[in-house]
């Protein structure tokens, strides 16, 4: 694709100088930058999935042990409300 000389006024007209032109991003540089996005966005997502991890992880844990430890006082009081009303239970 080559410019006409309107195109090439446009431009000189537009950026004062030969220099802000030639600091214009070409198409190669696009796809420069376009890489070097992706890879750091690759390198954002896999900390923050890792940092979340190591929080959930543990988290996990002290929730499944919590559980087990409500269902077991859970199975503790229905003991001892049974114990308490026998006349209920045996009339159920």
């Amino acid at each position: 694709m080559s410019l006409t000389s309107e195109d090439k006024e446009w431009l000189l007209a537009t950026f004062a100088t030969k220099t802000e032109l030639q600091r214009l991003p070409t198409h190669a540089g696009l796809e420069a930058l376009a890489d070097k996005i992706r890879e750091d966005l690759e390198r954002v997502e896999t900390k923050l999935l890792t940092a979340f991890q190591q929080w959930a992880s543990p988290l996990e844990m002290r929730m499944r042990t919590h559980t087990a430890a409500l269902r077991a006082l859970d199975a503790e009081v229905e003991y001892h409300e049974d114990r308490q009303h026998p006349d209920q239970n045996a009339a159920a």
